[in-house]
């Protein structure tokens, strides 16, 4: 079972978790009653950047293709003015990165993609929370991406604190030890297996990730049924650039 599903989950089991999906359900209804009918509409007719209008196994390709193209050096060149106007008005995202906040990893670069290309959702150890989930909700239901990658990078600091957490015991200050309650799950895995923890853990939060986006969320669960949002993973090299796809 997903950690992210532990009754006892501060994510999941909180009152304010509780009125999170409230809300996402009210927040689905709307959609489904026209509440967002503007926005909607204005997406379907005519979508700001055509060639984003894509399903999910393309949209993958088309970020193992960018990727290959950054660690080569081969970078697209930018061109902001052909898509200025249009970005102006709206949005259509190929794909959703939920990523760590390590100023090493930009997406976008690594990716090889311009203005309106990704939505792009950052945290400390891309974990998942109430507010990314919401983010990545309006991505999918409003916007209508296909894809979303959970991405990690390795040597990840936010990682290798909740290790020494886990192994030592000792708590960190402010707001930083709630952060590393949501690691703790991954790096216990981690920890389990041989070889290497902070590689083992890295790759086990990266898992975790993708499998709680789907079970957190109704909305994001409901189109991974029916086959119109894919889940995957990915780990950034910070020596080459390279992004290997997990699971």
């Amino acid at each position: 079972m997903c950690w992210m599903c532990n009754d006892k989950s501060e994510l999941i089991g909180s009152p304010q978790r509780r009125q999170f999906l409230k809300t996402a359900g009210v927040f689905g209804a709307a959609l489904a009653t026209g509440g967002v009918s503007a926005l909607s509409s204005a997406t379907a007719q005519e979508p700001p950047i055509p060639k984003n209008d894509i399903g999910g196994d393309e949209a993958l390709k088309r970020l193992v293709e960018g990727n290959k193209r950054y660690t080569n050096g081969d970078i697209t060149p930018a061109d902001f003015s052909s898509t200025r106007a249009a970005l102006a008005g709206g949005q259509n995202p190929f794909a959703a990165i939920l990523g760590c906040s390590d100023s090493r990893v930009a997406p976008e670069l690594a990716f090889d993609t311009g203005r309106g290309d990704l939505f792009v959702v950052r945290v400390a150890g891309n974990v998942v929370t109430q507010e990314g989930i919401a983010s990545l909700e309006y991505c999918v239901e409003v916007l209508g991406t296909e894809l979303i990658m959970v991405l990690g990078h390795d040597k990840c600091g936010a990682v290798k604190a909740a290790i020494s957490s886990v192994q030592s015991g000792n708590q960190f200050p402010g707001h930083i030890q709630n952060l590393v309650e949501l690691l703790k799950p991954p790096v216990q895995k981690g920890l389990a297996e041989k070889g290497n923890v902070l590689v083992n853990a890295i790759k086990a939060n990266v898992e975790w990730g993708v499998q709680g986006l789907q079970q957190a969320s109704p909305i994001l669960d409901k189109r991974f049924k029916a086959g119109t949002l894919k889940i995957v993973g990915g780990i950034y090299d910070l020596d080459s650039g390279a992004v290997k796809l997990v699971g």
